[in-house]
C-alpha cells in the first residue's frame, strides 16, 4: 500500500467559485489533480486530503464535489478545513461517502500498518487577531486531537497525523498541537491551509519539531500533483 497526500482541493461543482481568480496556475486545477491521481493511485493505495474539500455551504451543494472525490481510485481519508461549511456532523457526512472514503473526526482510522489521527486545528495563540472566540475553538480542537490520539492507542501501527491548519506557531515553533503529537509518538503529520508563492520559500519543505516531521500538502504547493508520503 502506497500513501499519497493532497489537500485544499477547493472544489465547486455545486457552486460558482472557480479558483482561477487566485492565479492562472489554478485554471482547471481539479482536472490536473484527477489526471495525476489516476496515473499514480491504484485501488490498493491510500490518499489523504487535509481539509478545504469544497466551497459548498450545505450537503445539497457538496454532493457533486464529494461524488468526484469518492469516485477516485484508492482509499480516501478526509478531514474538515476552515472553508468546509457544508460539514455539520460526522453522521451526515459519512452518509454521503462511498467507495472506501472515510472522514476523520474525534476518532482514529487504521489501514494496513498505519493509524491515522488528527483534527482540523485552528489559528495559533499569539497571532495578532487571536480572539476570545478563537481561544474557545482552539481548546476544542485540542480536545478533538486528544480524542483521536487516545482512540489510536487501542490500534496497532505507525501513527500519521492529519490537520488542516499548521500545527505549529508562526515562528515554526512548538505548540500544544505539536506537543500532543510528540507525546503520542506521531512521527509524520500532514497539513494544508497555506497557499501562495511566498509559502514555498517559508522553510516548510521538511520541518521537524520535537522529532515529528510536518509536511505541507496544499495542492498549489505540490503543483497540483499528489505527494507520496510512504
Amino acid at each position: 500500500m502506497k500513501i499519497f497526500a493532497i489537500s485544499d482541493l477547493h472544489l465547486s461543482h455545486g457552486t460558482n467559485k472557480p479558483m482561477d481568480i487566485f492565479g492562472d496556475n489554478w485554471v482547471d486545477h481539479w482536472a490536473s489533480i484527477k489526471q495525476d491521481w489516476h496515473n499514480k493511485v491504484t485501488e490498493e493505495d491510500l490518499v489523504v486530503s487535509a481539509g478545504d474539500i469544497s466551497w459548498a455551504m450545505d450537503y445539497a451543494q457538496v454532493k457533486a464535489d464529494l461524488d468526484e472525490v469518492c469516485s477516485m481510485p484508492g482509499t480516501k481519508i478526509l478531514i474538515r478545513g476552515n472553508h468546509d461549511y457544508w460539514h455539520s456532523s460526522l453522521k451526515k457526512t459519512n452518509a454521503c461517502l462511498f467507495n472506501h472514503t472515510f472522514f476523520l473526526q474525534n476518532n482514529a482510522l487504521t489501514f494496513g500498518q498505519y493509524v491515522f489521527v488528527g483534527s482540523r486545528g485552528w489559528k495559533q495563540k499569539g497571532e495578532a487577531d487571536f480572539s476570545t472566540e478563537d481561544a474557545k475553538i482552539y481548546a476544542r480542537e485540542i480536545k478533538r486531537l486528544e480524542l483521536s490520539l487516545k482512540s489510536a492507542e487501542k490500534m496497532q501501527g505507525e501513527k500519521i497525523g492529519i490537520m488542516h491548519y499548521p500545527p505549529f506557531t508562526q515562528e515554526k515553533k512548538s505548540s500544544e498541537f505539536t506537543q500532543l503529537y510528540a507525546a503520542y509518538h506521531v512521527k509524520t503529520v500532514i497539513f494544508g491551509h497555506l497557499h501562495g508563492k511566498k509559502i514555498k520559500k517559508a522553510g516548510l519543505e521538511n520541518l521537524i519539531i520535537d522529532g515529528t516531521r510536518y509536511i505541507l500538502t496544499s495542492c498549489d504547493q505540490l503543483d497540483f500533483k499528489l505527494l507520496r508520503i510512504f
